[in-house]
């Protein structure tokens, strides 16, 4: 796990480095996306380069982590809706190169079997981006998920929604209480993960991924077994870790050749 801590600005634009290369090199290169606030600046970077530098998407599909049970699909913040936003219609994907969990489907074990049927056709996810809840949740994936989970229903927590309740009008009774989400076994075979978590309500849970046990009471913990897990933070998430400066000198005095 390799810890970079930067300003926002620094990792957005690292981390669409990453990306970039990603969409340069591979013929058929696999997105994983992220909603909430952390990856905002890196869609904003990647947009950026796409009108100004030619970057295109046209080769590569997307998958998106998870999306609300029982939210209209007409709703600004279905995570579907949100994606479209935020990235795929700011950039050149094909069409229906873009996909996510289907929350409002009729028989949701069928629904999500069928969307790890097709991260499996597209040959896996080459580079997931990922945020991290105050309770250490990644995806939907909340405190007591099963290290090994796959794709399926998951209640979400009451923190989580009050987290989430900024995006409804501060009103949590808006948000939904069910999700489709990829489980920690599904994102753990990703290729590559991009974590990134600014502000202090996230360093707890950033001294326990990094440092703390692995553990199903924080779930992210189970990226210390991932081999590949670049960790983005500012000052204010790096805040309790006590390896701190140790990162940042690994950092610093990383070999030119090796990449994220």
């Amino acid at each position: 796990m390799e810890v970079v801590i930067a300003d926002e600005y620094t990792l957005a634009e690292l981390a669409a480095d990453a990306i970039e290369a990603l969409l340069r090199t591979e013929a058929a290169p696999v997105i994983g996306l992220a909603t909430g606030s952390s990856p905002l600046r890196i869609y904003d970077e990647l947009t950026t380069r796409h009108k100004n530098e030619g970057l295109s998407f046209a080769r590569a599909q997307a998958f998106m982590l998870d999306e609300y049970v029982g939210i209209a699909d007409d709703h600004p913040q279905r995570y579907r809706n949100v994606i479209d936003a935020e990235i795929a219609t700011r950039v050149d994907f094909a069409e229906g190169a873009v996909h996510g969990p289907e929350g409002s489907a009729d028989d949701l074990a069928a629904a999500s079997a069928d969307y790890e049927r097709k991260i499996a056709e597209a040959g896996g996810i080459d580079l997931q981006i990922l945020g991290i809840g105050s309770d250490g949740h990644i995806a939907f994936n909340e405190p007591g998920s099963s290290l090994a989970s796959r794709t399926r229903v998951k209640s979400l927590t009451h923190q989580t929604r009050l987290d989430n309740a900024r995006f409804f009008d501060g009103d949590v009774e808006q948000v939904p209480k069910l999700c489709l989400t990829q489980g920690l076994g599904t994102i753990m075979e990703a290729k590559h993960i991009v974590l990134v978590a600014t502000g202090g309500n996230k360093a707890e849970a950033v001294h326990q991924m990094v440092e703390g046990p692995i553990s199903a009471m924080w779930p992210a913990t189970v990226l210390q077994m991932h081999p590949h897990v670049t960790v983005m933070l500012d000052d204010a998430a790096a805040s309790r870790l006590q390896l701190g400066d140790y990162y940042r000198h690994a950092y610093e005095n990383k070999p030119e050749w090796q990449s994220l």
